[in-house]
């Protein structure tokens, strides 16, 4: 019984050598994509999977709303996932801790430089949009106090709440850094889920609120993004990250996902956002309709 069940195995491990697969982690010609926890990232899974897949033989599973951004990090540096979309500000303040940088290429090419060189990670090329954190609030509101930009928001913080996500309140680049540079703290702060936050501000429960650039609900909420006076925070241009060794193996998929490059700026984008987070669109949907009508994928 030992010997058949040994040779058993021996032919199974045959097999899959043959097959290019490996029984101890490997995933043949299949890959994995992963994304954090708001719509963006999932639109973002979604149309870098249909163009590998529309443009390679490889596979593609998805992992979006992963969570915040140091556990989807930390899953690519793992291998639980091979790729995800990150933000070039995000990377060099927020998990590579290197001092700010104003310059979007200088940024892009530091963190480029610094993940291939120590994390055996590759950066694409960007997909041209900037979705930088801001602060919002309602644009009446902001109005009746005399608010246009951050440092005016300074001398009335200690009378306003701030609602802003968990990961804002804790990362290097958010509100610490930002109370530090502009001199003021707000009266108090909440932490909430991504998708509460603009919701929140609309309905008078908190004054300002940490926003994203490319949120589609800024303009339908009528919220009013407060000037970065002072160049607080970096540029965050969002590019996919892959592994080295994924593309060692699969170079197409770098051939694939660089025909994203360069097409979607702020406002398509936000577009695109506000289809997934106000119309209530499935992101597949969303990915696949954008793919499709800019002639990407079949």
């Amino acid at each position: 019984m030992r010997k058949k069940l040994a040779i058993v195995m021996l032919i199974v491990f045959a097999a899959a050598a043959l097959s290019g697969c490996s029984l101890l982690g490997g995933k043949g010609d299949r890959v994995v994509i992963g994304g954090k926890n708001f719509a963006e990232q999932d639109i973002l899974v979604y149309l870098m999977k249909y163009t590998i897949e529309d443009k390679t033989k490889v596979k593609v599973d998805t992992k979006p709303f992963l969570g915040g951004t140091s556990i989807v990090a930390q899953a690519l540096d793992r291998g639980d996932i091979d790729i995800y979309a990150e933000y070039t500000g995000t990377a060099l303040i927020n998990l590579l801790r290197e001092p700010l940088i104003n310059d979007p290429q200088a940024v892009y090419d530091k963190v480029k430089k610094i993940y291939a060189e120590k994390k055996g990670l590759v950066w694409l090329k960007p997909f041209g949009f900037n979705n930088t954190y801001t602060l919002t609030m309602r644009a009446d509101h902001a109005k009746s106090l005399g608010i246009e930009t951050i440092s005016d928001l300074a001398a009335k913080a200690s009378t306003l709440m701030l609602g802003c996500t968990q990961e804002f309140l804790e990362r290097p680049d958010g509100l610490k850094g930002l109370e530090k540079a502009y001199g003021f703290q707000f009266k108090a702060t909440s932490g909430m889920d991504p998708g509460l936050t603009y919701a929140a501000a609309r309905d008078k429960k908190v004054d300002v609120i940490d926003g994203f650039a490319t949120d589609g609900r800024i303009p339908a909420f009528n919220l009013k993004v407060l000037k970065d006076d002072k160049h607080y925070f970096p540029p965050y241009y969002a590019a996919p990250v892959v592994r080295a060794d994924v593309l060692k193996k699969h170079p197409e998929i770098e051939q694939a996902l660089n025909l994203l490059a360069g097409k979607l700026d702020d406002k398509e984008m936000a577009a695109l956002n506000a289809q997934v987070d106000l119309d209530k669109k499935d992101p597949k949907d969303v990915a696949r309709a954008w793919l499709k009508a800019q002639g990407i994928i079949k």
